[in-house]
């Protein structure tokens, strides 16, 4: 696995792991925690962010939101919201679903 961080499976992720396993900075990740309600990461005992699964695969749905599909942070924070209250985290909606042309007619 060359070039590709490593991390173990466990419950929480240090701030540091986390953005090495996402490929982020932990500033960046700091400055998402002010925008997007849904991050809230609890604190350990000394202090530090710690991060779950989930909050991992929100801040996956987050990075690829603004840098994959080129959202706004007020766009992506409404898309993540929705998201979210319907259970449906990174999958394509009906919106997003390209629909197919009706026949031509004539």
């Amino acid at each position: 696995m060359v070039g590709k961080a490593r991390v173990q499976k466990r419950l929480y992720y240090k701030i540091g792991e986390a953005c090495k396993a996402l490929g982020i900075q932990p500033y960046v990740l700091r400055y998402w925690e002010t925008e997007f309600p849904a991050l809230a990461p609890s604190k350990s005992r000394s202090g530090q962010r710690v991060y779950s699964e989930k909050e991992l695969e929100i801040i996956r749905r987050i990075k690829e939101l603004l840098y994959g599909e080129g959202y706004t942070i007020a766009g992506a924070k409404k898309k993540l919201e929705t998201e979210l209250a319907s259970g449906s985290l990174g999958e394509p909606d009906e919106a997003d679903t390209p629909q197919e042309a009706p026949p031509p007619r004539g």
